[in-house]
């Protein structure tokens, strides 16, 4: 469904908050990711069992990257929850390898570069590539590891999309509905762009919580979607 499309960045640091937000939105999202912020709250599946109950879908956005047998239990706990999506960095093979064994029927996304970073902030790391050779060489790793699909920026779905598939899942966050939001983002496109150049699903967060009205702004994405996908 084109609906379960715009993924709602729960980006909030208490249940209360969380339940606000749902209750907000309404049916103009289905689906809602759920990151670090609420982890220390002591409340995150509590609230994620509650979105379950209401008939949405689960994001767990953690990037989990740590050493292969650590990751691979974390996974399998993870199990135990209604969990549709789940997040591991794109950077170590066996890491990644282990996870897939553990994943059951979570589709596992392995995060390869930031949507924060820019080719500057690579070669800090001592990576002197472009980010778009970046993302698809850990998107390929991602899936010969046996990972359903990648979270990269709009910029370089195109590119995955050429180079792993059609059946690569990609996540794109990022999105900047009006443009560039002169925020922490470096790399942006807007929703046409992100579904014209391959996206599966986009995450959206502050377009959506800062507008004036968030549940008009949700449904404006959810139009922008359908129109892109019926293309």
């Amino acid at each position: 469904m084109s609906r379960d499309r715009l993924i709602f960045a729960l980006d909030v640091a208490t249940a209360d908050e969380a339940r606000q937000w749902i209750d907000r939105l309404g049916d103009s999202v289905a689906f809602y990711k759920l990151g670090m912020e609420l982890l220390t709250s002591g409340d995150y599946f509590r609230v994620l069992g509650e979105l379950a109950e209401r008939g949405k879908q689960v994001f767990v956005d953690l990037k989990f990257h740590d050493v292969p047998a650590t990751v691979a239990s974390a996974i399998r706990g993870l199990r135990r929850y209604p969990v549709s999506l789940c997040t591991i960095h794109a950077q170590h093979e066996a890491m990644m390898r282990a996870a897939a064994d553990e994943k059951g029927d979570i589709r596992l996304l392995g995060v390869t570069v930031l949507t924060s970073m820019d080719a500057a902030d690579l070669q800090r790391m001592g990576i002197d590539h472009e980010p778009r050779e970046v993302v698809v060489d850990r998107a390929l790793m991602a899936r010969a590891a046996g990972l359903d699909g990648v979270v990269a920026s709009g910029q370089e779905a195109a590119a995955i999309r050429a180079a792993a598939g059609a059946d690569c899942l990609i996540v794109c966050p990022g999105i900047r509905p009006a443009g560039p939001g002169g925020d922490d983002q470096k790399r942006t496109v807007d929703v046409p762009t992100a579904f014209a150049d391959g996206a599966d699903y986009i995450v959206v967060g502050r377009p959506i919580r800062n507008a004036a009205d968030p549940r008009a702004a949700a449904e404006a994405i959810q139009a922008q979607i359908a129109a892109a996908r019926s293309t």
